[in-house]
């Protein structure tokens, strides 16, 4: 995937959630976007999804121009596939129902289609028994499976994770971070925004560390965890790999 973020900036009404947020990666399969809290880093997320407009900037992704008007939005929008924290599943659909209903009513699969589909990534998934449960009858770990195998399920060209396991036990983290590796081993391309420091240095190929609405550093791995070039850079790192 080549990725280019060119001074993205975005306010809610006086606060200034990105200011001039600028990254070009010619070449990068999993990118980990890491940062203070507050950061900014879901706004920006959000941005590259068509989910949230820019005020200023420009997003491209391979060569493609994002234009952030509704009807091109639109179509970008069924290209990326995104995974929330807080799952974002439809609490009175079942976890079958929940991959079915977007394949159906967004992208045109015949009921036959999208429900085999869905068999098909529940199977994968360790959740062909959990099919006909809805969200409330499933842990948190099962449902952000779900969630999971819902963005996959419409073959997007990136995929998009925020924080997907900070509401997670440890155990149930462990499940979902598995599944997103098994899926970095695939060779798909996606963003990943999280606080486990391991997990990002374990899969991603490219970190970018967002604070205070910029994009500080960005670079390998190995070069940003282990010889950052900025102070802010070095004091963020310096806390959250101390124990």
């Amino acid at each position: 995937m080549k990725l280019r973020l060119e001074e993205i900036s975005k306010r809610f009404d006086d606060h200034l959630v990105l200011d001039a947020a600028t990254l070009t990666l010619e070449k990068v399969h999993t990118l980990a976007l890491i940062g203070p809290s507050g950061g900014g880093k879901s706004t920006l997320l959000r941005i590259i999804a068509g989910l949230e407009y820019l005020d200023t900037g420009a997003v491209e992704i391979n060569d493609e121009r994002v234009v952030y008007e509704e009807n091109y939005l639109l179509k970008h929008r069924r290209t990326i596939g995104t995974v929330f924290q807080a799952f974002n599943l439809f609490p009175h659909l079942t976890a079958l129902q929940n991959i079915t209903l977007p394949l159906e009513k967004v992208h045109g699969c015949s009921p036959a289609e999208a429900r085999e589909t869905a068999r098909q990534l529940l199977e994968r998934f360790r959740l062909a028994s959990h099919a006909h449960k809805r969200p409330a009858e499933l842990s948190g770990g099962q449902r952000q499976r779900v969630a999971i195998a819902r963005a996959i399920s419409i073959k997007p060209r990136l995929l998009l994770f925020d924080e997907p396991t900070s509401a997670l036990d440890p155990e149930m983290t462990a499940e979902v971070l598995d599944m997103i590796k098994e899926l970095r081993e695939e060779g798909r391309d996606f963003i990943l925004v999280t606080h486990e420091m391991g997990f990002a240095r374990q899969i991603a190929d490219q970190v970018a560390l967002l604070a205070e609405g910029r994009i500080v550093e960005a670079g390998p791995v190995a070069q940003v965890f282990d010889h950052p070039n900025f102070p802010q850079s070095r004091d963020f790192l310096a806390k959250v790999l101390k124990y």
